[in-house]
Formats: structure tokens, sequence, C-alpha cells
């Protein structure tokens, strides 16, 4: 098939559900309806919602090498470089050497 698509159009309504066939006059009900749907009051009476009480236990210890180096063995091969332009094949080459160069690295963020 060959040629422009576009989508089949809905029907829209009006608030007493009459159809609306007139183009601009379809994109004025859609910013009527927007305009009260986003500019609804605050409720009165809002939920009380009580924060969990759960103690989440979180490691605040420097990355170790096992973690980095099976980070590194999870970053997909074949994707584009991201903004730092080092592909994923040229940090999985030498995990070993990768690992230490971020062990390293990581260990002076983490004490500034």
């Amino acid at each position: 098939m060959a040629g422009k698509y576009s989508k089949p159009e809905r029907p829209v309504k009006d608030k007493e559900g009459r159809l609306i066939t007139e183009l601009q006059q379809q994109q004025n009900r859609w910013v009527e309806y927007f305009e009260e749907f986003l500019n609804k009051p605050a409720p009165m009476d809002p939920p009380d919602i009580e924060a969990a009480h759960t103690h989440l236990p979180i490691d605040v210890n420097p990355p170790t090498t096992e973690e980095i180096s099976m980070a590194i063995r999870q970053i997909k091969s074949g994707k584009a470089a991201e903004p730092d332009n080092i592909p994923a094949e040229a940090l999985k080459s030498d995990i070993e050497v990768t690992t230490n160069v971020f062990h390293l690295l990581f260990g002076k963020i983490w004490e500034e």
C-alpha cells in the first residue's frame, strides 16, 4: 500500500451529547474540555494518607569491584554510544581494567 495514511477521525460531542461536525467547533470543544478538566478545584476533604513506617536498608558504602564488574557485563553491546562517546564494546574489551579504573574513580567521588 502506498500513499498517505491518516487516522480515522473520531466523533466529538458537545456537553449535551450532540455530534460536532465542524473542525473549528471540535477544536473549541477540546479546549473547553481540558480547561474544565485541568482547572478543577481541590477537594474540600483531601485524603489523609500516612507515610509508610518502614526502614529501608540502604547501602551507603562505595560500590565494590564485584558490583562494578557485574554492571559492566550487563551493558548492552551494539547500541549507539552514550553522550560520553564510549561504546559498550570498549568498556567490555577488558572488564578487569575497566572495573579497576571505575573503582578508583568512584572511590574518589565517594570521598568528596
